[in-house]
């Protein structure tokens, strides 16, 4: 049974980014598999890492059981919008937070390179934004989603890493909206 974890990182409850992870998740356990939802908004944690990898700063409780899920699962979906070029600053806390060395990766004593401790899982992104989808990867270059595939989960050794971007959200009519969320719940029930 596939291990499905989806990572919320949007700071509103009531934002089409909730409404699509609510959408992965029904179709996720259409299919029969194990799945668990982090809501970051709902963490109780600092996000700043207040010494970078100089000093280790103590993990909340909220971000050690964030670990233990992120280990757990096979496939990980992170649903968030795309604000200026990025991921929202709350998700930014959280990842330099929880991928930490020893955790998600390990430098290797006298060298440049790294042990990746994420290999065999799989992602997906799916992401909202202001402009469409194909002005922000042909014009702008994709930055959020380099970043995040990338320099963060490949990184870590998730070599498989889909994305579902949509947008434009803003001005957008409830159809365009509910045929996405019907598009992302088959991409759950599919475990895409």
């Amino acid at each position: 049974m596939k291990k499905i974890l989806i990572i919320n990182g949007h700071p509103d409850a009531e934002s089409f980014n909730a409404a699509l992870a609510d959408a992965y998740f029904k179709g996720a356990q259409k299919s029969g598999a194990e799945t668990k939802v982090i809501h970051i908004r709902d963490l109780n944690f600092n996000p700043n890492l207040q010494f970078g990898y100089r000093q280790r700063t103590e993990l909340e409780p909220d971000l050690l059981q964030a670990q233990k899920m992120l280990k757990w699962a096979d496939h990980l979906v992170w649903v968030y919008p795309v604000w200026w070029g990025s991921v929202p600053a709350l998700m930014k806390g959280f990842l330099d937070r929880v991928l930490l060395p020893g955790f998600a990766f390990q430098k290797r004593e006298g060298s440049l390179w790294w042990d990746k401790l994420f290999t065999g899982k799989t992602a997906r992104l799916i992401t909202t934004m202001d402009q469409p989808a194909w002005y922000y990867r042909l014009f702008n270059g994709s930055p959020s989603h380099k970043a995040m595939k990338k320099q963060t989960l490949q990184f870590i050794g998730v070599k498989s890493v889909k994305i579902t971007a949509i947008g434009p959200i803003r001005l957008s009519k409830e159809s365009y909206r509910n045929k996405w969320l019907q598009k992302v719940e088959d991409l759950g029930e599919h475990l895409k």
